[in-house]
């Protein structure tokens, strides 16, 4: 079959990748209040499933495929360059997701959600580092912003997938687990035949050698933005990944009395038009936000670096208010109204923070780059987001005698890591000018590509 030789479908076809990525990455938070009935879990078992059992072996694998991606190497006569690692990492997370519809407890989700996470750890590095060898700097947050779509789409259809198997008050989640998982296998199958490997450095007129991981991590530790920018992104995605963890909880509650069901806040919405409102929601509000965030930071970048900084700093804390506003409140409308402002304001930090730190590193350490940024963010956001919450909302809904109150403090205290994101970000709109100018400087001239659109 031949390569594309298209730099937007190249772009497309990984986007699409990373939906995949999102789809099995969240189905688990979708999905909380029915898994959590049929198998009697814990919230604190549901947020160690949607939080710290991924993400710690997420961030840990991601380090040495990193150096793999940076460092591309033959073995047993196939090379594992970019485009191969993506392919064997959906084909991997995809897998797993399917066999996750046969589990029959926590410990066998667990291990199965280790396999979605191993696979889902070689996603990301590559494609980043694929996707500078195709744009050029000043057009890098705008791409990855695209690429960052697979995100809020991948919401979108993993609510779309549990209302499609909704009937009866619940959701048939093993079958969703395994159509979903079924259906990645062949993108995998099709990103190997069709996507190309792009020259390294092609934009940015370098031929630089790949670095080892401590020489590149040496490197990324002499650049203070690259960390606050991480620690920024971190903190936002900390109240993500747990608002994601426990939405359709709060607002439904658990579907079946014989595991001691309580009512969500706003239970008496029918289930599969909230499950399909909620996917349409994150699909217009959070792919609009997240878009336009690098369209907004790439368009003041160009006349203040500290834009790609100052940008997420005000839209997380619009979003902050706005979702400390749906908590409190009884009325539906206002709720939904909050939440979507919350949706479409943090999205904005994205495209921005991935640019930076494509932008700050060297061409020979852009892989390891994303996956450091990536550990840092996975390590504190993934691992810690829903984890914590799901402890917190066991905790107060002792103390409270009320799950549902319970689960409302519990998400009420993520203002305290929105308030510390948008500290770090604001740090760095400091340092950013200076860093961005050095490594502007350690670059060789612009390749005569760069600018041009040209195509891989």
């Amino acid at each position: 079959m031949k390569k594309l030789e298209n730099r937007g479908a190249i772009l497309g076809l990984l986007t699409l990748v990373y939906v995949f990525n999102f789809i099995d990455r969240q189905i688990v938070g979708v999905l909380a209040p029915f898994i959590k009935a049929d198998l009697g879990l814990s919230g604190t078992e549901i947020g160690l499933l949607t939080g710290f059992v991924f993400a710690l072996f997420y961030t840990i694998i991601g380090i040495p495929i990193a150096s793999m991606v940076d460092n591309t190497k033959t073995v047993g006569g196939l090379k594992f360059d970019r485009v191969t690692i993506i392919a064997l990492s959906l084909a991997t997370w995809s897998f797993f997701t399917l066999l996750t519809g046969f589990a029959g407890g926590f410990i066998a989700l667990a291990i199965l959600r280790i396999g979605v996470a191993v696979g889902e750890a070689g996603c990301s590095p590559p494609s980043h580092s694929l996707l500078s060898d195709l744009y050029a700097p000043n057009e890098r947050a705008r791409a990855l912003a695209t690429y960052a779509l697979g995100i809020p789409f991948g919401i979108m259809i993993a609510y779309f997938a549990a209302a499609f198997f909704a009937g009866g008050g619940t959701v048939d989640w093993r079958l969703a687990f395994v159509v979903i998982g079924a259906l990645g296998i062949p993108v995998a199958i099709l990103v190997k035949m069709v996507v190309p490997e792009p020259e390294r450095g092609r934009m940015d007129g370098s031929k630089v050698a790949p670095l080892p991981f401590k020489q590149a991590l040496g490197e990324l530790a002499t650049i203070p933005s690259y960390w606050t920018m991480a620690l920024g992104i971190a903190f936002a995605s900390f109240g993500s990944y747990a608002v994601n963890a426990f939405l359709t909880l709060y607002i439904y509650g658990e579907p079946t009395a014989e595991v001691g069901a309580w009512t969500g806040a706003f239970v008496t919405l029918p289930l599969q038009p909230l499950l399909i409102g909620l996917g349409i929601g994150n699909a217009i509000f959070y792919a609009t936000g997240t878009y336009l965030g690098g369209v907004v930071a790439d368009h003041f970048g160009k006349k203040n670096v500290a834009a790609y900084a100052l940008v997420p700093a005000v839209t997380v804390a619009i979003a902050a208010v706005a979702i400390a506003f749906s908590w409190l409140t009884t009325s539906p409308v206002i709720f939904f109204a909050g939440l979507s402002v919350y949706i479409f304001f943090l999205g904005f930090y994205l495209g921005p923070s991935f640019s930076v730190a494509q932008n700050l590193a060297k061409v020979s350490v852009r892989a390891t780059s994303t996956a450091v940024f990536f550990f840092v963010l996975n390590l504190i956001a993934l691992g810690g987001g829903p984890s914590v919450t799901g402890y917190l909302y066991d905790r107060f809904a002792l103390s409270t005698g009320s799950q549902l109150e319970g689960l409302r403090i519990a998400l009420l205290a993520l203002s305290i890591a929105y308030a510390l994101s948008v500290v770090m970000f604001l740090i760095s709109a400091k340092l950013l000018p200076r860093d961005w100018a050095r490594a502007k400087s350690e670059t060789a001239q612009p390749s005569p590509l760069a600018g041009e659109g040209a195509q891989a």
